[in-house]
């Protein structure tokens, strides 16, 4: 089967879908209530864009996705590295990740609100440790992956210092087992938008919050469709990043 037939059989597919979804609410098969019909929301959605909440949410969610992305890869690229290149610091912290790593992170939500209040701080908080322990690993693993001949012959080549060999040779030996690590905590971070912000921090997670306390589950969807398309915007344009600076692997 070609590219072609692929395509057509996903539009019918998808298609065939969308029809029967429309037409249950309509015979009255399901409560149009709890379950709209896909013609429900496109008015759905130019009532919340012109009523300017959507951009709001949209905006804010962004800004706590994007800072909490940062600070949880960020830490666990450097600390991965770290129990990657060292092994007394792996052994060190060998409990300490047994003890913490089990944690859910919709437990820390107490203390998220205990520390930081309603406030984006909290959300930031929730997202980044939702992000670091998939980082973490990756580059621990990705590092630890590395060719240990590599790190030989760079040293025969004058390379003694781990900061240059880091530099030289396992980063960028690592940088695809990272940029794999990178990529699911792209998708780990939206799945945790929402559990940040629903105990009332603004954003895309507190107004489906509202909207579902008055039964708008067409305003639900309409937020839940609008996550899918932003992550499939931001996964695009990491693959296309990721191709770019692997390019050198072609």
């Amino acid at each position: 089967m070609n590219s072609v037939s692929r395509t057509a059989l996903a539009a019918v597919g998808l298609v065939a879908f969308l029809a029967g979804w429309e037409a249950l609410p309509r015979l009255g098969l399901l409560n149009p209530v709890l379950v709209p019909p896909p013609s429900a929301i496109p008015p759905a959605f130019l009532r919340e864009i012109t009523s300017g909440v959507w951009l709001t949410a949209v905006l804010s969610s962004l800004s706590h996705y994007t800072t909490g992305l940062l600070v949880g890869a960020g830490l666990g690229i450097l600390l991965g590295i770290a129990a990657g290149m060292s092994a007394i610091f792996d052994n060190a912290t060998a409990w300490i990740v047994r003890l913490v790593r089990p944690i859910p992170g919709l437990a820390w939500v107490p203390f998220a609100i205990i520390w930081f209040g309603v406030e984006p701080a909290a959300a930031v908080f929730i997202i980044s440790i939702a992000v670091f322990w998939i980082v973490y690993f990756a580059t621990q693993g990705a590092v630890r992956g590395v060719d240990r001949d590599l790190v030989e012959v760079a040293r025969a080549f004058g390379f003694r210092s781990a900061g240059a060999r880091l530099i030289k040779i396992l980063l960028p030996a690592a940088t695809p087992g990272i940029m794999v690590g990178l990529r699911t905590a792209l998708g780990q971070a939206w799945m945790a938008v929402v559990a940040a912000e629903i105990f009332g921090v603004p954003g895309v997670g507190q107004r489906m919050m509202q909207a579902s306390s008055l039964l708008s589950s067409d305003i639900v969807l309409v937020y839940m469709l609008t996550m899918a398309g932003l992550y499939g915007v931001i996964d695009t344009g990491f693959v296309a990043a990721q191709n770019w600076l692997l390019r050198w692997r072609a």
